[in-house]
């Protein structure tokens, strides 16, 4: 005899990375036998949105970086919380899957568990499974927030391989599933038909294109472009390039606009991403998730980040890893060059650049180490088993 079939999930994603995954997990659930008839409410973005979800609002617009922009949009974030909070005290989901946004879902989770400890009566007891969806980077930084997780969670999806026996290390009790990596399913055929251009060392052109990627919100535009846009002035007196922006959306496209100087002979794209890497020879990009589908497509990089000086010192005093972009932190080692805050300079961006579009053997390394990296990203079909296990985890 079948139990009562669960009937809803609720979801949060933050960020624009977080909408394309959540998306992908709602698809996925739908695609397994008992996943047909859930229902899926929260917030998340325009994908989540188009995949199914009911949202009560479109998070990804509010994504914010940093402790004083947090600060300063404390209200808002405020707002926007006890209302998810409502909603899902209200509807009573028997799961609730919390996707990356670590600073916004885990205080998220703490208040649902405050929320049942205070108990609503002998006869009603909701018991929600919270899972999270990408482990917090909590072995870079905040490994205090180790007893919390482990407390308010029922479930850690995890999207890196170290990140299983990290825990185990440290919280042998806790459950902890390695699913894989999304961008193996997300790009495994574009990539090996198309990626001629950028894994051949050989291949350079005599035009190479260079892509920048200064980020997704507001802020990380307004500090990231001009620095890019400063260095492939320089890059282009002195070879000549191809240079394309891509953003994630208009909203950001409309401020790109203003902060490219008039004149200037610049592609913008809106989105399309693997479109763009496949025919990269080199990128300049923003630290964050795009670090990880440049390492995927075996495009070498360029790293920057700048963010303001509250959060940097703050997250100085508090990161444990040597390195900021993701692929460097799988590989130990800088394989891609990474900038941050007062070494994000033109001049440094320019130097690191022409080292790899004017030196095959510089090239060659770092697509060697690319291979390495992706290996470790397990095998195709994360969010199907992502889904599998979330099923399993509220039968």
């Amino acid at each position: 005899r079948m139990k009562k079939l669960p009937k809803t999930i609720f979801l949060i994603a933050g960020e624009t990375s977080g909408d394309t995954l959540g998306a992908e997990l709602i698809n996925s659930i739908r695609n397994q036998t008992y996943g047909k008839n859930i229902e899926f409410i929260g917030a998340g973005g325009q994908k989540m949105k188009i995949a199914g979800l009911d949202q009560l609002f479109d998070l990804t617009e509010h994504a914010v970086v940093g402790f004083w922009e947090v600060l300063k949009n404390y209200f808002k974030f405020r707002k926007l919380f006890e209302r998810l909070i409502k909603l899902a005290i209200k509807n009573e989901p028997d799961a609730i899957v919390l996707i990356d946004y670590p600073g916004f879902n885990l205080r998220f989770a703490s208040a649902i568990r405050n929320h049942q400890r205070k108990g609503n009566g002998a006869f009603k007891k909701w018991q929600p499974k919270i899972i999270a969806f990408v482990s917090p980077q909590i072995w870079a930084w905040k490994e205090n927030r180790l007893k919390q997780i482990t407390t308010d969670f029922d479930l850690m999806l995890s999207i890196f391989p170290f990140e299983k026996s990290w825990y185990a290390k440290r919280a042998p009790k806790f459950p902890v599933e390695f699913v894989g990596h999304p961008l193996v399913d997300r790009f495994s055929i574009e990539k090996k038909e198309n990626n001629r251009i950028s894994s051949n060392p050989d291949l350079f052109s005599d035009e190479p294109e260079v892509l920048l990627l200064p980020g997704s919100r507001q802020r990380e535009i307004e500090r990231h472009l001009p620095v890019m846009l400063d260095a492939v002035k320089i890059i282009a007196n002195k070879i000549k390039i191809k240079v394309l922006i891509v953003l994630p959306n208009e909203k950001m496209h409309n401020l790109a606009k203003y902060i490219i100087p008039t004149g200037t002979e610049i592609l913008i794209q809106i989105g399309s991403l693997e479109k763009a890497l496949e025919h990269a020879n080199l990128t300049i990009a923003s630290s964050g998730t795009v670090t990880m589908e440049c390492a995927w497509f075996r495009v070498p990089t360029v790293v920057l980040y700048k963010t303001s000086l509250l959060t940097y010192s703050i997250g100085k005093l508090l990161v444990k890893v040597r390195y900021f972009a993701m692929p460097n932190i799988l590989a130990e080692n800088e394989v891609f060059p990474e900038f941050i805050q007062n070494k994000a300079t033109p001049e440094n961006i320019v130097k690191a650049c022409l080292q790899i579009l004017q030196n095959k053997g510089e090239r060659q390394k770092i697509l060697s180490e690319l291979e390495i990296i992706s290996r470790q990203l397990g095998e195709p079909g994360a969010t199907n088993r992502a889904a599998k296990t979330i099923l399993e985890t509220i039968e």
